[in-house]
């Protein structure tokens, strides 16, 4: 009667194969397991569906970007000027953001070329504590506003937030003042301001250089608004139209000119400042293209 009892068995198991971490990559969207190099090599959108994976400043560089790019006011880095109190200290948690996105702050401004055309680039970065707007935020893309007015530089921006950084109180909602009136002078000297809406943006960025652009691009699905759709059911009562505060709708109702996927950005926003500046292609007797005003 040994059926009771465990008995030793001197069986023989093949080891079990791991799949190392950070070769796969599940989708939110159609929770297809594909991977990473693949997602990469299709520009960080899913071969599959289409879904706009989130990415940070570094990636949407490589993409823009013709190659070499410089880094831009980055000797301005955040403080602790309210010594804000809360469960983690505010310099900790600006180190821990540090460390987890790789970037210096929620905004990285570079400058380099797409398509051959001087650019300045300033994206946000959402794993960089939300994306929160802090005064450090604003003032790099204030200067980057007045350099690019002084040397008549076409600046683009890709937006991705939270809104403005609660440990900062009142001096991050001054940003939104700060960086709307740096665009008026922007304007002044005729020079091109682009905005690429990301998913995520919300806040105080969407109420403020977010939506002073001359010209608003999108990527597909994009969450696009102020406060979030559930904050606005609860303050209305009502239900909200389906795909309400998505670029699609956005769309359709005139706050945003264009969605484009991310693998022609490019190109579109190489064609988007050619024509704002006045710039064509011309071939040389090389062959070779040239900027040439028109």
């Amino acid at each position: 009667m040994n059926w009771f009892k465990r008995v030793a068995q001197n069986i023989l198991t093949r080891s079990k194969k791991e799949i190392p971490e950070g070769l796969w990559n599940k989708c939110p969207s159609c929770n297809e397991i594909i991977p990473v190099k693949e997602i990469e090599e299709n520009k960080y959108v899913c071969p599959r569906d289409g879904y706009h994976f989130r990415i940070g400043a570094d990636q949407y560089f490589k993409l823009l970007f013709d190659g070499k790019h410089e880094f831009l006011f980055e000797e301005i880095q955040p403080v602790d000027v309210l010594g804000f109190k809360d469960k983690k200290p505010y310099r900790r948690r600006l180190e821990e953001a540090r460390q987890k996105s790789k970037a210096s702050e929620a905004v990285v401004i570079a400058r380099g070329r797409i398509d051959r055309i001087p650019v300045v680039i300033g994206c946000m970065d959402f794993s960089f504590i939300g994306g929160s707007m802090g005064t450090v935020v604003g003032e790099r893309l204030k200067r980057a506003m007045l350099l690019c007015a002084e040397e008549k530089i076409p600046l683009v921006v890709v937006t991705k937030s939270g809104g403005a950084r609660m440990q900062e109180s009142a001096f991050s909602l001054m940003q939104m003042a700060k960086t709307a009136a740096a665009l008026s002078e922007l304007r002044k000297a005729g020079v091109p301001y682009i905005v690429v809406l990301t998913d995520p943006t919300t806040g105080g960025v969407t109420a403020s250089y977010a939506m002073l652009g001359d010209v608003h691009v999108a990527e597909p699905g994009a969450l696009i608004g102020f406060a979030g759709p559930r904050v606005i059911k609860e303050a209305i009562g009502k239900d909200l139209p389906e795909g309400f505060q998505r670029s699609e709708f956005l769309l359709e109702h005139g706050f945003v000119d264009v969605i484009v996927d991310r693998r022609q950005l490019k190109e579109t926003l190489s064609r988007l400042i050619r024509i704002l500046t006045h710039k064509v292609k011309k071939a040389n007797g090389n062959g070779k293209e040239t900027l040439k005003a028109s």
